[in-house]
């Protein structure tokens, strides 16, 4: 799909879409549990429509009434073998699940999923207990249960996707665990994972992110859940607003745990004009300056910070490139070649990338690379300029959020396919 985006005046009120990242945690969560659980806002997006056919392959039901979701759960796998398309948390999240099974399960994805590691689900699971075996570090991978609990060391550092999903696992495991983490990034998704895991009735022991100690044979109890509006969509439609005229987001908590609420930070620092209430952020134009954000934590921000910093005088400075190079593209590098089509000026100085702002957006064919926030990026950092551009494989962005172009259309932004 090509798209073409055309200079434009943003101004009206949007609805937040439902967080991915929450859909997907709570839809583990209810597979697990007893009893029947609503989920409610649930998200539509691809790697949550993956999550919800993955929970019925591997024993619930699931009636969808178009505002709810009722799931009836119960882990009793279906399927011998688990699709996951390209969600990379979905994966890393139901690996250690599918390992509470006694029978071999077989995890595959699909387009960037299959280039991106997991010997670090194999060599905990394993560890654990449980037989794991990938294609030399890569999809499919076969696990067989049971995942028995014990005592075991993870690398926090690239990811913290593969300790949600042991986190969720081990207290239905029949022993007690710890797990003792080194170098933990992205701190707010483990907060994620605890808030959702104790609303559906499961504790464990936190120690200052460094030790995890989880009692076995606990019981997930079902429950009625309603998912907030996602913190890494919305961070778009902010930016939106900062450099091209002015939108109010509805629907996003100011205190989630989500860690891309961060791009208020940002956007306080650029000096956007913000209004932020319980339930609803307004952000407008104003003479936007330079601003400095230490992204280790919340990673995906970088492309709407990016499309923020090419209108900000000054450079901006985001730390934090490291965490780029396993997500849908190698970002820091398609970020580097396609902002640089656009005539922004992107370097990367070990772990900073420093981006010059005030430029002209200059005409260009955009490459998404398959990554839906890059197609965002694309399409926001164009609104103020003079010239239209092209995003190929503009269809990505149903990765996070499929109604992105249509919600922009109706904020005022020209799009057309």
């Amino acid at each position: 799909m090509i798209i073409k985006i055309l200079p434009s005046a943003i101004s009206g009120t949007l609805h937040a879409p439902a967080s991915k990242s929450f859909a997907q945690r709570a839809l583990a969560a209810a597979l697990l549990a007893d009893g029947t659980t609503i989920i409610r806002n649930p998200s539509r997006c691809n790697d949550a429509l993956a999550a919800m056919q993955v929970i019925q392959n591997l024993g619930a039901t699931i009636e969808d009434n178009g505002d709810n979701l009722i799931i009836h759960g119960g882990l009793n796998p279906k399927e011998k073998s688990l699709d996951f398309g390209e969600a990379g948390l979905g994966i890393r999240l139901f690996s250690s699940i599918v390992a509470l099974h006694h029978e071999e399960i077989i995890l595959n994805g699909r387009g960037s999923l299959l280039s991106r590691p997991m010997g670090s689900i194999s060599d905990a699971l394993s560890a654990l207990g449980a037989s794991c075996k990938t294609n030399n570090g890569f999809l499919p991978i076969k696990i067989r249960g049971p995942l028995a609990g014990g005592d075991i060391e993870v690398d926090g550092s690239l990811s913290s996707q593969v300790l949600s999903g042991l986190i969720m696992a081990l207290p239905q495991s029949d022993n007690d665990s710890t797990i003792r983490v080194k170098s933990l990034k992205s701190i707010p998704y483990i907060d994620m994972t605890l808030s959702i895991m104790e609303h559906f009735g499961v504790r464990i022991k936190n120690s200052d992110y460094t030790e995890f100690r989880i009692s076995g044979k606990q019981s997930y109890q079902s429950c009625d859940y309603i998912v907030e509006g996602d913190w890494s969509g919305a961070a778009f439609l902010l930016v939106a607003g900062a450099i091209a005229g002015n939108i109010e987001v509805l629907g996003l908590d100011p205190n989630s745990s989500q860690a891309d609420k961060e791009i208020l930070t940002a956007l306080q620092q650029a000096g956007a004009m913000l209004d932020i209430s319980k339930n609803s952020i307004h952000c407008s134009k104003a003479d936007l300056n330079a601003f400095k954000l230490d992204a280790t934590h919340c990673p995906d921000l970088f492309p709407p910070l990016v499309a923020l910093a090419a209108h900000c005088k000054g450079t901006s400075q985001i730390s934090g490139v490291n965490r780029l190079i396993h997500k849908e593209s190698n970002r820091a590098n398609a970020l580097l070649k396609e902002m640089g089509k656009l005539g922004i000026s992107i370097k990367i100085s070990g772990d900073e990338m420093l981006i010059q702002g005030k430029v002209d957006i200059q005409k260009a064919k955009i490459d998404s690379h398959n990554d839906h926030r890059i197609a965002m990026a694309a399409a926001v950092v164009t609104l103020p300029g003079k010239s239209p551009i092209e995003i190929m494989g503009a269809d990505c962005i149903s990765k996070s959020y499929p109604d992105f172009y249509s919600d922009m259309i109706k904020v005022g932004g020209q799009i057309n396919e």
